[in-house]
């Protein structure tokens, strides 16, 4: 069996972010926090051996005292993030244990998986060293300069990258030692600048990051419309069936 140890980044200043006067991660979402019902995706899983998450010098002694008995609990790590969120995954990533194989990176704003779609990035990451989430884009893009469109992007072959990323750990490493520069959006464009193959596996809309308070407001609403193990087919993003109907 493969083994991972899994990042949950909740460094972030949360500056399009105003509900409950909290930071994102820590808003009570329905009785819980947000990074709680992130984390737990990954603390009762068999083939995850470590869990991390990374939380701001100004949180972390706020942190551990509000959140003592479920660290405790959920035998969790604290690791003090940097000044970005790459700076703050690779100080996750200097912790991992040195028996695992495969890191995981998840944002801790985005609590709203299932077991089987983690199972399939997992796996899909065994099978090929590196993959993750994802939904094809839907929308019509534009691009835009001082408020006017200047072109239609065409939306072919493009996808929205979601999380969790789930690489080799030594791919992820190696990515970091190339950094240089870059100050990348997630982990994927890491590695991808060292030329490894990034597998996507077909995820669901409803794996959203919240970022705003309306993000919130329909992750309240996103949690009853997750499904359960006999209706995750029907979430499959080509498909049109509506989870509420399941």
């Amino acid at each position: 069996m493969a083994t991972f140890a899994v990042i949950l980044p909740a460094a972030g200043q949360s500056s399009r972010f105003q509900h409950q006067q909290r930071k994102k991660p820590f808003a009570d979402l329905k009785g819980r926090a947000v990074w709680l019902r992130s984390a737990e995706h990954f603390t009762n899983r068999d083939d995850v051996l470590q869990t991390i998450v990374v939380v701001s010098p100004d949180d972390e002694e706020w942190f551990k005292e509000k959140y003592a008995a479920n660290l405790a609990f959920m035998n969790v790590d604290i690791v003090t993030g940097g000044d970005s969120r790459a700076a703050s995954v690779k100080n996750g990533l200097a912790i991992v244990k040195p028996e695992i194989e495969y890191v995981a990176v998840h944002d801790a704003a985005r609590p709203l998986l299932t077991k089987q779609w983690v199972d399939q990035v997992f796996a899909k990451a065994a099978e090929t060293g590196a993959a993750l989430l994802g939904v094809p884009v839907a929308s019509t893009l534009k691009k835009v300069a001082d408020g006017q469109i200047t072109v239609t992007v065409s939306r072919e072959s493009l996808w929205e990258a979601q999380t969790p990323q789930v690489f080799r750990r030594d791919w992820l490493e190696a990515a970091y030692a190339k950094q240089g520069k870059l100050e990348p959006t997630d982990e994927a464009q890491l590695v991808e600048q060292t030329g490894k193959p990034i597998s996507m596996v077909a995820g669901s809309s409803l794996n959203f990051k919240i970022t705003t308070a309306d993000d919130f407001r329909l992750a309240a609403q996103a949690l009853d419309a997750l499904p359960k193990a006999a209706g995750l087919r029907a979430l499959h993003p080509f498909q049109d069936e509506d989870p509420r109907l399941i």
